[in-house]
């Protein structure tokens, strides 16, 4: 049945170059869901890949995605891979880098707009609705003058490293909360600063 199935979405984009940048975090949160369940990301057919397994036995299916195009054409992938699994929009969890957030910090949401992220703002036009969860992990706003756009496309600081290892951990935690007790708890166990 197709009724437990939740996609779990980390954006990002692809290749080394990307890897550990901030606007990579989404998929550096995905990577922790993934090792938890001891499952491994694969290629598929949607130009994505996917990792499937339960957080625990009998519980939820998760199929953890990541597209293999980039952040702002996230869309695509990400409703070829609600279709083929049979997942509402409403069981589609995204997890994305947020500037308008402090570092270490998550806030989780339901629907609203996309604030400028255009890798949302792809996903909401390709699904019909903005309706679908998102786990917005903090990564703050860049010092100075520095354009967003060059501050989303460089590395965390190894300053950084310690923090953020608890903040993906928080990412992955939020993500399964969502899928077992619902929003609402979620946001409340979460809204605020990592512990």
């Amino acid at each position: 049945m197709a009724s437990d199935n939740w996609l779990v979405v980390g954006l990002g984009n692809p290749g080394p170059k990307y890897e550990t940048t901030r606007h990579n975090v989404g998929q550096m949160a995905l990577d922790v869901l993934a090792d938890r369940m001891g499952a491994k990301f694969s290629p598929h057919k949607t130009n994505s890949r996917v990792a499937e397994g339960r957080t625990a036995p009998g519980g939820p299916k998760l199929i953890l995605a990541k597209s293999n195009g980039f952040m702002n054409t996230s869309g695509g992938p990400v409703s070829a891979l609600a279709k083929y699994f049979g997942v509402e929009p409403e069981r589609v969890i995204v997890l994305h880098d947020e500037l308008d957030l402090p570092f270490d910090s998550l806030k989780l949401k339901q629907g609203g707009g996309h604030g400028g992220h255009n890798g949302l703002r792809d996903i909401a036009k390709a699904l019909g609705t903005p309706d679908f969860l998102r786990v917005r992990i903090g990564i703050g706003r860049p010092p100075g003058q520095q354009d967003p756009a060059d501050f989303v496309l460089k590395p965390f600081g190894s300053a950084e490293r310690d923090t953020l290892a608890v903040l993906l951990e928080d990412a992955a935690d939020a993500s399964e909360m969502l899928v077992t007790d619902g929003l609402t708890a979620t946001q409340q166990r979460f809204h605020g600063g990592a512990r």
